[in-house]
């Protein structure tokens, strides 16, 4: 599935079976919350954190997929097409970085 796609499939979720998308704040806190909850799995099984019984059965990719979820909400709400947005995004780290990371002794 394309970004673009992935946009049109939420965007029809959410007019089929969501009524309609939540505000744009509404969104921005939610997806503040889905990336809170992504962070714990990560701290937790990445990290020094212990489980506790309320984490244990959590999925990871379904976490992150969660983000996703709300991102492409808010990029559809305001009328970003993610896929041009991410290819731009991309030529500019590529120009600005070329070769930062490869000049960086901390990362040889």
């Amino acid at each position: 599935m394309t970004i673009e796609e992935a946009q049109s499939k939420v965007d029809d979720w959410i007019k089929t079976y969501g009524v309609r998308y939540f505000s744009e704040l509404t969104n921005m806190a939610i997806l503040t919350e889905e990336v809170g909850e992504l962070a714990r799995i990560m701290a937790r099984t990445y990290g020094d954190q212990s489980f506790k019984k309320s984490d244990l059965g959590k999925d990871l990719g379904d976490e992150m997929a969660d983000v996703l979820w709300v991102l492409i909400c808010l990029a559809n709400q305001t009328g970003i097409n993610l896929t041009e947005a991410f290819q731009k995004n991309l030529e500019k780290k590529t120009q600005r970085d070329a070769t930062r990371h490869k000049d960086n002794e901390k990362l040889k």
